[in-house]
């Protein structure tokens, strides 16, 4: 291969460090997972989830997200308001810490006493900062300690001063943060984000902080305002009856674990609180898990448990009860996900995600404290409901038999199809000669199993 030219050799001066806003503007894929509309999506998530942080912690109960027709978006919540006074401790404004500096938070010390957050999705100090540097502009509003701070950013940079007043009277009383910002298209592909991305969003966070009111307004194109709300005050099993219906197998239980645990001997202990709600279905299947308020989409230790818990207690329960026919092979989870329906909601005060977009915990301590959680109370569950265990039992079973029924179709029609295709596979009880030679072989038609076999007896099988 010829080498290039040497103005493009590699060399000392080839090596160069993203700077400010570039950190982002020019990666957003790092942290948002995306450069194309899915990181746009997660971009909004990132403001979203800090007033969800606020709600979990017992600070305001209502969250409004408005998404404008210039793809606009705005999040008011009424929480204790984003600080962005002077730091004394760090020597500079919160506001240039919170939104102008990757990896600067208040929710490094979850797991200590008396920290500001207990259980928080903000995890690493990057959402705030990375969706300013990725916007063409952003206002944020905060009504913090009696007074409304307010500050605004142009491409990653502070636009105007931090300006601070005292409340008007309509505003008396009034705590929480606005902030309004638009993703800008130098950094992102797509910024159209769905209607119905933001409605499930909504929909699912409701689901997982029971009792926090999610106002969501769409503006249209006459300038007026559509305007849903999500309240979910029961949780998951409100959500899992909703999904399952009247037609289940079981009906839906909602089980609780608290506890405290390490994912290495030498490491702290940290808390974890789950509720794990379920039933059999045949109608509306499905697992989904839910860690600090973010939906694992690619679960990680909720469904190693899941897996590991279900498969074992069920196949424990068939061996006891002796409903295995004889020499029959055991069940797979697969077997059971094709009538289970279940939903984990987790959090902890440590937590190990897979990376910033959040979609999978890797603690290992969590799926050990659910694995043995869901064992010990699937073991209840069946000797206290005999006749739902039953039920599971039988459709699991029913689920098995037809999977390796298909299983066998399967095979044996690939085997055929994969064969060779000629007159003695295509044709039932066609006997074939031993000679390949067309000269020589012969072709006989009888009438009957038993001048079929006189025939071939009576031949000799060359010809």
């Amino acid at each position: 291969m010829p080498k290039k030219s040497s103005a493009a050799q590699y060399g000392n001066q080839s090596i160069s460090s993203l700077k400010g806003a570039d950190r982002v503007r020019k990666r957003p894929a790092v942290i948002f997972g995306s450069d194309g509309l899915e990181g746009c999506e997660h971009s909004v998530f990132e403001i979203l989830s800090n007033s969800v942080d606020e709600a979990r912690e017992g600070y305001g109960q209502v969250i409004i997200l408005t998404a404008f027709a210039d793809h606009t978006f705005e999040v008011e919540d009424f929480g204790r308001g984003v600080p962005l006074d002077y730091n004394e401790a760090e020597g500079r404004y919160n506001w240039e810490l919170v939104y102008c500096e990757l990896y600067a938070g208040g929710k490094y010390d979850n797991n200590s006493d008396g920290a500001a957050y207990e259980y928080s999705l903000g995890l690493n100090g990057l959402g705030a900062c990375a969706t300013q540097y990725s916007s063409e502009f952003m206002h944020v509003t905060s009504y913090n300690n009696g007074r409304v701070y307010h500050i605004e950013f142009a491409k990653g940079e502070a636009a105007t001063e931090l300006s601070v007043r005292e409340p008007s009277k309509k505003e008396n009383g009034r705590t929480g943060t606005i902030t309004r910002w638009k993703p800008d298209l130098d950094v992102f592909t797509d910024i159209a984000v769905p209607r119905e991305h933001l409605e499930n969003v909504l929909k699912k966070q409701s689901i997982v902080n029971p009792g926090t009111k999610f106002i969501f307004r769409w503006e249209t194109e006459d300038g007026s305002f559509e305007e849903s709300e999500y309240l979910y005050e029961r949780g998951i099993i409100q959500y899992v009856s909703e999904l399952s219906g009247d037609g289940a197998l079981t009906p839906p239980v909602l089980w609780n674990l608290e506890t405290m645990g390490r994912d290495r001997a030498d490491k702290p202990d940290y808390k974890l609180k789950a509720e794990v709600s379920f039933c059999f279905t045949n109608t509306a299947n499905g697992l989904e898990y839910y860690h600090n308020g973010s939906f694992l989409e690619h679960g990680g230790s909720p469904d190693k448990a899941v897996r590991s818990a279900f498969t074992f207690a069920i196949d424990k329960y068939l061996k006891t009860t002796g409903k295995y026919n004889k020499n029959e092979a055991k069940i797979t989870f697969t077997d059971v996900e094709d009538s289970l329906l279940c939903v984990i909601n987790s959090v902890s005060t440590q937590t190990s995600y897979a990376n910033q977009t959040k979609k999978a915990i890797n603690n290992t301590f969590i799926a050990e404290a659910l694995t043995d959680f869901l064992r010990q109370q699937l073991e209840i569950y069946f000797t206290e409901n005999p006749i739902d265990a039953d039920k599971i039992a039988g459709q699991v079973l029913v689920n098995k038999r037809s999977r390796e029924s298909a299983e066998s179709t399967r095979l044996n029609l690939k085997k055929k199809l994969g064969g060779t295709m000629d007159m003695t596979n295509r044709i039932e009880k066609f006997v074939g000669c031993r000679s390949k030679d067309p000269e020589k072989r012969e072709l006989y038609i009888v009438e009957g199993d038993s001048a079929l076999t006189s025939t071939k007896l009576g031949r000799t099988a060359e010809y």
